[in-house]
């Protein structure tokens, strides 16, 4: 293994900062996820795999936990408590067992988009085993393990707002290396965020789309940083309309420049998600009576900015052209762009291994593909699809809109601006995913909702308790 140093740098200033604000690794590990170009080292046993920083904060988390003397009693309630952690436990095994056996099982009867480690290029190749299998898999159990974890730490109510803290570190983070990305390419320095890219991906951080700078942020390129961005902003926005929260009204407004200027179109079309939600849901608060004085700030500083884009236009009809080409370039022509008929042949040819398997998959790390939905289904199966599309679900319910309490309010605010936060991360991974792994945050998010929504039930159950009680004595 060849150790990265300014991956253990990093790590480092990160712990440092989170025991200071008394985060310890819950910070530490929230705010790493903002580093996706930083490894930790190389492993070269693996095809040259990088693991990046967070997976050294994600096994401190496990083995802190799971080294606790209420471990056993933690564990026993996690699962009896969950039938998500039983699920999970069985898709991990499934999706681990798939990428050792099904590779081997099926080779050369199909083919599979497997990364060259020379070029960078995307090659197709008969169906084999890969490299891809081990480290997919690991990564996938690495996640699974954070979820269990995370679950037995938060059967602690106090515990969440250390999760809280995080995203809001995590967002923080995200957009601060996003705006030192926008300052240097500004200012002509190019990518003055290199220096911390020792990941082994390919790089693709100093590059223009329509006239404006990609922002990169601490990623390998713009995609991946949109979907993040894409993801947090769904956070604080949620969090914004629910407490009035300041620091989130400023992260959103920050995040939503940086989301233009990320020239993603999977961020763009999120975007539009995002506000066709929010549409939704301040139209159906309005019909119940109930108007929330966020979405009439947003409803005013909508009309103000529609406003000024008129004025704008009417001085100086040429303003806004560069940002229809940049719009034109990253969704109207996407389509009709080579990288989308690339797509759509991966999309193809990965359902049609799923044929040749007899439903069964290539297994977990074997190719490539154009969307997380087409990986999960072209490696895991119609199984692993089943078993996934069961864990997805989870973030489909609702919390209990309880206001008995301002604690309960805070934890129903909580609850979704994660789930805010998974559903734009699974819908960003649809429309560019290329693994089947959803990756980490989605576990940790998984954990958090599925934690609200325990203690709110509890709560539940002691005021419906309580009056039980009072009437028998």
């Amino acid at each position: 293994m060849q150790v990265s140093v300014v991956g253990l740098v990093i790590c480092a200033v990160l712990l440092i900062v989170s025991y200071s604000q008394r985060g310890a690794l819950t910070l530490a590990l929230m705010a790493s996820f903002a580093f996706g170009s930083t490894s930790i080292g190389t492993l070269d046993a693996l095809g040259g795999s990088s693991p990046l920083i967070y997976t050294v904060f994600a096994i401190l988390l496990v083995l802190s936990v799971f080294a606790r003397k209420s471990f056993r009693y933690d564990f026993a309630m996690v699962f009896s408590r969950s039938k998500t952690a039983w699920i999970l436990i069985v898709l991990a095994l499934y999706a681990s067992a798939s990428a050792i056996i099904l590779p081997r099982l099926f080779a050369g009867q199909t083919t599979a988009f497997v990364p060259s480690r020379d070029s960078g290029e995307v090659l197709e190749l008969p169906l084999a085993p890969v490299s891809g299998n081990l480290t997919q898999a690991a990564y996938f159990t690495l996640g699974v393990l954070i979820f269990v974890a995370l679950s037995m730490r938060l059967l602690r109510r106090e515990n969440l707002q250390l999760v809280l803290r995080g995203f809001f570190a995590l967002c923080l983070v995200h957009a601060g290396l996003g705006l030192i990305d926008l300052a240097g390419k500004l200012f002509g320095a190019g990518d003055v965020l290199r220096f911390m890219r020792s990941a082994s991906y390919a790089l693709a951080t100093n590059v223009e789309e329509g006239g404006f700078y990609r922002i990169v942020g601490g990623f390998s390129e713009a995609s991946a940083y949109g979907g993040y961005t894409l993801a947090c902003l769904a956070f604080t926005l949620t969090f914004w309309r629910r407490t009035g929260s300041t620091l989130a009204l400023a992260l959103t407004i920050c995040l939503s420049v940086l989301l233009v200027l990320s020239t993603s179109s999977t961020a763009y079309l999120g975007a539009v998600v995002i506000a066709l939600l929010v549409a939704a849901s301040s139209l159906g608060a309005a019909l119940e009576g109930k108007f929330l004085r966020q979405d009439l700030t947003l409803a005013g500083l909508a009309l103000i900015a529609l406003t000024a884009a008129f004025a704008i236009h009417l001085v100086n009809p040429d303003f806004f052209q560069p940002l229809i080409r940049l719009f034109e370039t990253t969704v109207l022509n996407k389509s009709s762009s080579v990288s989308a008929d690339e797509r759509m042949y991966w999309t193809t040819k990965s359902l049609q291994s799923l044929l040749d398997t007899a439903g069964l998959g290539i297994g977990l790390g074997s190719s490539r593909s154009s969307s997380w939905v087409v990986s999960v289904i072209s490696q895991l199966g119609v199984l692993g699809s089943i078993l996934m599309a069961a864990v997805v679900l989870e973030f489909a319910r609702g919390a209990k809109q309880s206001r008995r309490s301002a604690a309960d309010a805070e934890l129903v605010a909580l609850h979704d601006s994660v789930r805010s936060f998974a559903l734009l991360w699974i819908a960003a991974a649809v429309i560019s995913g290329g693994a089947a792994e959803p990756g980490a945050l989605f576990f940790v998010a998984l954990a958090t909702v599925i934690a609200c929504r325990q203690h709110l039930e509890s709560d539940d159950r002691l005021i419906h308790y309580a009056p039980a009680a009072a009437t028998s004595s």
